[in-house]
């Protein structure tokens, strides 16, 4: 959603409102602690928040999705590729979330309390909600009822699903407090200063988690609640409207895998077959949205589990590369995701018709997003609605939808719905298939496969389930436990 400069904060922090972005990697609780205050510290939560969730966690999410592939002769992120993660891979983004994140969030949940601030209290519940929902999802155990008290050096992990219920109780309480006019400081994502627009964000945060514990638990009564109102939000939740093309205020992926802010020219992410191949299978308009033509004028994906450096037939050129800007928007939860999850609960619960009638939206919703047209065509001719398989049509157009604005959220529901599923062509047959151009025909469509070279832990034919445990959330801890492994599904993925 659109942000427009913000005077009062720009005054007391000296600069303009994207110049926070400059100063995520100070620590705000530096200052004497009657002097921290919610205006103060929480943009410094959001634009970490954006800055982990908008790059690590969309890049793994890309390759764990094949929707990326890696590129020519670099080595930078090959392990994902293979759908590998190491415990010390994800520590940065793992510390950056519970100590500038998490920890900031509770400091202005305390001093909101306190003032009765009710409208601030929601905003950051429903923020810190987000994350602990994005740490189960990767991780399916982390600290949370021991978590951020500077006196444990060593909390407890708790189980994804007693999160999870915290997670829920604490949103539903901070909702019970406020009302629309309820105020809120002034932040980053919504230009309204009050509770109005972070209301439905919260609902559509409740719907998400709802919906994956709804496999696993009878959630039904709550999921029927949150329909009933239909009080959801009818734009796309993103940080947008606030990055400048500048080292430090770009859009983080962006500024990670595009820019030469900081003179690496270095290329990593590069489109996959599996992405690329199904939606220039039926000429989709979003592939232009989300990718840009190779060095030969077409489209064309990499592989995963190979960068090619051995290999005289490809070269960096065939492939396409994600469509990125300096200003780009970090997506939270899009409109076409909240529909989709009400096609899956019209579909399971309802009526067909009302779940068809949600799937077209979604599919709507997501060519809206990607701002080009034939979304009735998809659904119409190439995927109509099929109320026998809801969870496969849904689970592919969502694949697709996310693809381009929240891969992290695609890896999550393609491991929940199983689709799209693993075909019977592997990565290497795809890769021995080279041509001039790259331009393989063996891939099917709406399929994945098995990477070429892939963790062996893991096994052929299956996606990386969980991240391993953070080296930064167990070297010190003597309650943590022992990891589990890469195939082990978190809870609501069994």
């Amino acid at each position: 959603m659109k942000k427009f400069i913000i005077p009062f904060l720009a005054i007391l922090l000296g600069t303009t409102s994207c110049e926070k972005y400059l100063d995520i990697n100070q620590d705000p609780n530096a200052p004497s602690e009657e002097n921290v205050t919610p205006e103060l510290i929480f943009p410094t939560a959001e634009m970490n928040l954006a800055s982990s969730y908008g790059n690590f966690l969309r890049i793994i999410g890309g390759y764990y999705s094949q929707h990326y592939s890696h590129d020519f002769g670099t080595s930078n992120y090959l392990d994902y590729s293979k759908f590998m993660m190491s415990a010390t891979r994800s520590s940065g983004t793992y510390s950056q979330l519970n100590s500038r994140v998490l920890k900031n969030l509770e400091t202005i949940r305390e001093k909101t309390t306190e003032s009765e601030d009710w409208g601030t209290y929601l905003a950051a519940t429903t923020l810190r909600a987000f994350v602990y929902q994005a740490l189960v999802d990767a991780y399916g155990e982390v600290p949370y009822s021991e978590a951020l008290d500077i006196g444990n050096t060593s909390p407890k992990f708790d189980e994804g699903s007693v999160i999870y219920a915290g997670i829920l109780a604490e949103l539903n309480d901070a909702l019970s407090k406020v009302t629309e006019s309820s105020p809120v400081v002034e932040n980053f994502l919504f230009s309204s200063n009050d509770a109005s627009e972070w209301i439905p964000f919260a609902n559509a945060l409740k719907f998400r988690i709802l919906m994956r514990m709804s496999k696993v638990q009878d959630v039904k009564a709550d999921l029927d609640q949150l329909v009933a109102a239909n009080n959801f939000p009818t734009e796309d939740i993103a940080w947008d409207g606030i990055w400048e093309d500048v080292t430090g205020k770009a859009n983080p992926f962006y500024q990670e895998e595009f820019a030469s802010y900081f003179g690496s020219t270095q290329i990593n992410v590069i489109g996959n077959i599996a992405l690329i191949g199904t939606l220039s299978d039926t000429e989709d308009g979003r592939l232009g949205a989300f990718f840009e033509k190779n060095a030969n004028g077409n489209y064309s994906g990499g592989v995963s589990g190979t960068n090619f450096s051995t290999s005289t037939t490809y070269r960096s050129g065939y492939f396409s590369r994600p469509v990125a800007s300096y200003d780009m928007p970090v997506y939270l939860i899009t409109v076409a995701e909240t529909e989709f999850f009400l096609a899956e609960y019209h579909a399971r619960y309802g009526s067909s018709a009302e779940a068809e009638a949600h799937y077209k939206a979604a599919i709507d919703a997501s060519f809206a997003t990607a701002g080009v047209e034939g979304a009735e065509e998809v659904y119409t001719i190439h995927y109509p609605w099929d109320q026998d398989n809801y969870e496969k049509v849904i689970g592919i157009q969502k694949w697709i939808a996310l693809s381009g604005v929240n891969n992290f959220e695609a890896w999550c529901e393609l491991r929940r719905l199983k689709y799209p599923a693993f075909g019977s062509v592997t990565g290497e047959e795809i890769y021995d298939e080279g041509n001039d151009d790259f331009q393989p025909t063996l891939y099917v469509p709406t399929t994945l496969y098995t990477p070429i070279l892939f963790n062996t832990q893991l096994g052929a034919g299956k996606v990386l389930q969980r991240l391993r445990y953070a080296e930064s959330s167990t070297s010190r801890n003597s309650n943590a436990p022992e990891t589990k492994p890469d195939s082990e599904p978190v809870f609501w993925a069994k």
